[in-house]
């Protein structure tokens, strides 16, 4: 993408980023009020089946994920105009959510900010490490990174350490408002949980806030994860590095059937909301259908992004993710190669 059309781009994003005070209260309404009325019934079909609850938790985990987006765009100052609303709305939606608002703030900016730069890596993203890197690494660090990119690790462990751990501790430079947020969101979840255990019974609020936790934490790491390794995925050294590149082509479109699209907030529409966070998630589609050249970016689908579980190393040679299976296959070859010529 030349510079021309890079700049011709921003200018057709410019007039969708802003937000509409009634799309945010439609999307506020249509969203926690549903999430709430799933819970409530989830909690009565207790009494009849847990068979039937378990359909309803996973609904009510959808309308969580789709919490979580509004979290994410007041996180990007894009869902209200104005900024106290975005930190109060924000603030509510990630005590529900369990992410303090401005402590995830912070490390989404930085995200952001160095999305597929590979030599910022580290802060808001997902642990990725070259083949060289890998090769170069200790047996330790090795089995450490297996691990912590083994599918059920990541997405089975992962949840419990995003709520439980990463988000209740803050950075040792964090300012004294993001410190009182921390404390102030955690403090608040405890008191909300304990208030729901002592009204309905610490096992029921278990059996309903449990699943409902771990299914969406587990689809929004999918989610994060699909949307930045796919097969012609974007990384760069800090000198060849460019943030438009990083957004169109580190981004992922994630094509989801409408259904899932709407609980998900758009988020799919990953490329369109890196190369501009402040558009709020209900102008992501169009943005995507206005733009010719947002039109040809990577598209994954529900098939293909099956296929990220596999991408587990950035080949900085060929540009692409390979398995740990390749690598060991080229190890082999080389041994083999280095036979035949002794």
């Amino acid at each position: 993408m030349t510079k021309v059309m890079q700049k011709e781009l921003k200018k057709t994003i410019a007039p969708f980023e802003k937000s509409n005070l009634k799309n945010s209260t439609t999307q506020i309404l249509n969203t926690i009020i549903p999430f709430f009325l799933l819970w409530y019934l989830a909690y009565e079909s207790l009494a009849l089946s847990y068979l039937m609850t378990l359909p309803i938790i996973g609904l009510a985990a959808g309308f969580l994920v789709r919490i979580f987006i509004i979290f994410h765009d007041c996180c990007h100052q894009s869902f209200f105009k104005n900024k106290k609303a975005n930190e109060m709305v924000g603030t509510f939606t990630g005590i529900l959510t369990l992410f303090p608002y401005h402590q995830w703030r912070h490390c989404h900016n930085i995200h952001h900010a160095t999305s597929s730069n590979l030599n910022k890596r580290g802060t808001g993203d997902i642990w990725v490490m070259t083949v060289q890197e890998y090769s170069e690494a200790s047996f330790w660090q090795r089995m450490i990174y297996r691990l912590y990119r083994n599918p059920l690790v990541m997405f089975g462990l992962g949840p419990f350490y995003l709520f439980l751990i990463s988000n209740r501790f803050n950075r040792k430079d964090a300012r004294i408002k993001e410190r009182i947020n921390t404390y102030f969101t955690t403090f608040s979840a405890v008191i909300l949980y304990s208030f729901m255990s002592w009204l309905i019974g610490w096992q029921a609020f278990l059996l309903v806030q449990g699943p409902i936790l771990f299914i969406s934490g587990a689809l929004g790491i999918w989610l994060f994860y699909v949307q930045h390794h796919f097969e012609d995925s974007y990384f760069e050294s800090e000198e060849n590095w460019d943030f438009v590149k990083a957004a169109v082509e580190g981004s992922s479109f994630y094509k989801l059937p409408k259904i899932l699209q709407w609980l998900t907030g758009n988020i799919g529409y990953h490329h369109v909301h890196h190369l501009s966070p402040r558009v709020p998630n209900y102008y992501l589609e169009e943005v995507h259908d206005q733009n010719i050249p947002l039109n040809s970016v990577p598209t994954v689908t529900i098939r293909s992004s099956l296929n990220a579980i596999r991408y587990r190393l950035w080949d900085e040679g060929s540009k692409q993710f390979v398995s740990f299976r390749e690598i060991k296959r080229r190890t082999v070859k080389q041994k083999f190669s280095h036979k035949i010529v002794d």
